[in-house]
């Protein structure tokens, strides 16, 4: 088993969980082709954290299944927008930590059922 940990990534951790829902459990080829039609900001991210993970263990992705991707929530990053008579307010900025563990499949996955 290998694993990859991208730390303060730029998306919101709700969006970004909606994609890594889609693919766990799936060969890490499949969600890999998956994950390329998605529009989702968050799918080309969590694309690069699964690839890394299979060459983490210096498998070939049709070799692995993606046995988890999961989604933390990481600090905010606080801004401020200038609002009326002098006053401001904050704006929230969220940012995610994602951790992709892909195994190697088993040898009848399914097959002889």
């Amino acid at each position: 088993m290998s694993r990859a940990l991208l730390k303060f990534v730029r998306v919101s951790p709700t969006k970004a969980r909606l994609v890594a829902r889609e693919v766990q459990g799936m060969n890490a080829e499949l969600a890999l082709a998956s994950l390329q039609f998605m529009p989702n900001k968050a799918a080309e991210i969590i694309s690069g954290v699964i690839a890394s993970a299979v060459a983490n263990g210096g498998y070939e992705p049709e070799e692995v299944v993606v046995t988890s991707c999961r989604v933390d929530k990481a600090s905010y990053m606080k801004r401020w927008r200038p609002r009326a008579r002098g006053t401001a307010s904050r704006i929230l900025k969220p940012t995610s930590h994602i951790l992709v563990e892909v195994a190697p499949a088993s040898k009848n996955d399914g097959k002889d059922a």
